[in-house]
C-alpha cells in the first residue's frame, strides 16, 4: 500500500499552507481520502503534483529500479535531454536511456514525472566521466552504445547575435563533447540548428574586416565552429556524416530542419538517417504527412490567446492564409511599421494549412511575427497540438507555467526524427545493411552534407590562406 501523510506534512513538503492543501484535496488535485475530520494524502501523489507545478524541485538521482526488460537493450545518456523528444524517439527504436542531463528546472521536472526510474543530473558542467557512470550505475568496462544531445542552439542560431563559441552556450557545447569523447561510446550523436553550418569558431567583429585588415583565419570562416568539431572528432579516431535533415522527411508533420551529427567509434563514416516519406511522393515514398491528420481530434486544449488588435485581421484569414491575403487597405494596417521591413514576413498573421505539415514550431506562438495560429479558430496552437506536431504522447506530463510547457515543445526535436536516428545506429550496431536513397533532398537548402560542405569550407580556406600569403609578400 502506498505511503499516506498527513495535511501538515503535506504543506511541508510543498511549501504552501495546510489551507491550500486542503483545497488541493476537496479539487481531487492530489489523491487522498478523508477519515473523519482527517485527510491522509498519498505520498507519490504530492511528488507527481509538486514536481508537475513547481512547488518542488527535481534533485539528481541515480538510476534506481531498472527493470528486467531493460537489461538487454542497448544503453543511452541523454545530455541537454529538454523534454525528451530526442530521447523518446531513441527509446522507441530499442535503446533504453538509462541518463538524462538538464539544467532547466521544468524540463528537469518533466523528466522526473515521465521518467522516474533514470538517472537524472543538472548543469554539465558539474560533471566528470566518472560521476556520469556513477549515476548511470556504470562502470569503466561498461561499453556505452549511444550517446545522444543537442548542446543549447541559441549561440548558433540564424536569429540575432550570434557568437558561437565565444558565447557560454558555445563553451558548453565543448564540454558535451570532451565528455562525450573521455566515457568512448560506440555512437555520439550531436543535433543542433543550421546555424552550425555557417558559424565562426571565432567571431571577428565587423568593423574590424575588409580592406587595411588581415584576411580572415580559418577559425574565423563561416563554418569555423562545426570544422573546430569534427578536427576535434577526427582526432579522437571518430568517422563521422552529417547532414541538414527536414523532419517532414521522416514523417513529422512539421516542416522543421535540424544538423545531426552521427559519429562511429569504429572511425568508418555513418550512412545518412533513412528517409520514410517526401514532399510529393518521390523515390516511392508515401507523402508528407499533414497537420489536420494529427490535431483534429484533440478535445481539450490549453492555449494562449491573441490580443483584440490581431484577432481583427485573424477573422478575415482562411486556413493557410497570412497577412498577404488580407484586402490591400488592411496589410499596412494590420503590420505597421513592419509592413516595410524587408523579408517575406510570412510569420505575420499566418493561419495555419490544415493540408499542409505545420511550419517550425517555435517557443511562443502567439509573437507578432512568428504567429502560429489555428486554421479556423481564432487562437493561437494549444499545447496540446504542440504536443502532436512534435509527436510527444498525449499522456507525456509537461511541469511549469502554460508559457514554459510551450518552451519545452517549442525546443524539442520531434520524435520521428529521434527515430530514425535510433533506427540507423541500432541497424549499424547489428551489423544490418542499411537502406539509402540517392540524391534524396534531405533539406529545401543545398550544400548542407558534410561532404559538400567540407568542399566548400576547403575552397574558402585555401582562398582566405592565398590571399594572406599575397599580403605577406606585398602583392595585396
Amino acid at each position: 500500500m502506498s505511503t499516506e501523510v498527513s495535511i501538515k506534512d503535506a504543506a511541508r513538503q510543498l511549501n504552501i499552507s495546510e489551507q491550500r492543501v486542503r483545497t488541493l484535496c476537496r479539487q481531487n488535485d492530489i489523491q487522498s481520502r478523508k477519515i473523519g475530520n482527517s485527510w491522509l494524502i498519498n505520498q507519490e501523489s504530492i511528488l507527481e503534483y509538486g514536481l508537475r507545478t513547481g512547488l518542488k524541485v527535481a534533485e539528481n538521482h541515480p538510476v534506481y529500479n531498472i527493470s528486467t526488460s531493460n537489461v538487454k537493450k542497448p544503453i543511452a545518456l541523454s545530455f541537454f535531454s529538454g523534454a525528451m523528444g530526442l530521447d523518446l524517439g531513441i527509446e522507441k527504436a530499442g535503446f533504453h536511456v538509462r541518463l538524462a542531463c538538464e539544467v532547466d528546472k521544468y524540463c528537469r521536472q518533466t523528466i522526473a514525472l515521465n521518467r522516474p526510474d533514470i538517472a537524472l543530473l543538472g548543469d554539465i558542467n558539474h560533471y566528470t566521466a566518472k560521476d556520469v557512470l556513477n549515476a548511470a550505475d556504470l562502470t569503466e568496462q561498461d561499453d556505452i552504445d549511444l550517446i545522444v544531445g543537442g548542446p543549447p542552439c541559441q549561440a548558433f542560431s540564424t536569429a540575432g547575435k550570434r557568437q558561437g563559441f565565444n558565447d557560454e552556450r558555445g563553451n558548453v557545447f565543448l564540454k558535451y563533447i570532451d565528455l562525450a569523447l573521455e566515457l568512448n561510446p560506440k555512437y555520439l550523436v550531436i543535433e543542433n540548428v543550421r546555424g552550425l553550418l555557417s558559424c565562426p569558431m571565432e567571431h571577428r567583429p565587423h568593423e574590424l574586416r575588409g580592406q587595411g585588415y588581415p584576411d580572415l583565419l580559418e577559425d574565423e570562416l563561416k563554418g569555423g565552429a562545426l570544422n573546430f568539431i569534427i578536427t576535434r572528432l577526427e582526432q579522437s579516431g571518430y568517422g563521422y556524416s552529417f547532414n541538414l535533415y527536414n523532419a517532414a522527411n521522416f514523417g513529422t508533420p512539421q516542416i522543421r530542419e535540424r544538423v545531426i551529427i552521427i559519429c562511429s567509434r569504429d572511425g568508418i563514416t555513418p550512412p545518412y538517417l533513412t528517409p520514410t516519406h517526401s514532399e510529393s511522393g518521390e523515390f516511392g515514398l508515401p507523402k508528407w504527412k499533414t497537420l489536420k491528420s494529427y490535431i483534429q481530434n484533440i478535445k481539450n486544449h490549453h492555449h494562449l490567446t491573441f490580443p483584440e488588435k490581431r484577432l481583427k485581421y485573424y477573422r478575415l484569414l482562411k486556413s493557410g492564409q497570412n497577412w498577404k491575403s488580407l484586402p490591400d487597405e488592411l496589410q499596412r494596417e494590420a503590420l505597421g511599421k513592419s509592413y516595410y521591413a524587408g523579408g517575406g514576413k510570412t510569420g505575420f498573421l499566418r493561419r495555419l494549412d490544415w493540408n499542409k505539415p505545420a511550419p517550425t514550431l517555435v517557443t511562443h506562438p502567439a509573437m507578432p511575427a512568428t504567429d502560429l495560429a489555428h486554421p479556423e479558430e481564432n487562437r493561437p496552437l494549444s499545447i496540446e497540438e504542440y504536443k502532436r506536431i512534435q509527436e510527444f504522447p498525449d499522456e507525456w506530463i509537461l511541469a511549469g507555467p502554460l508559457i514554459q510547457q510551450y518552451k519545452q515543445v517549442g525546443n524539442a526535436v520531434p520524435l520521428s526524427l529521434g527515430f530514425a536516428v535510433g533506427t540507423l545506429i541500432k541497424q549499424l550496431i547489428s551489423g544490418n545493411n542499411i537502406t539509402s536513397i540517392s540524391n534524396f533532398c534531405y533539406s529545401r537548402y543545398k550544400n548542407t552534407s558534410h561532404v559538400e560542405w567540407m568542399y566548400q569550407f576547403q575552397q574558402e580556406a585555401k582562398k582566405q590562406k592565398a590571399s594572406y600569403k599575397q599580403q605577406e609578400l606585398g602583392f595585396g
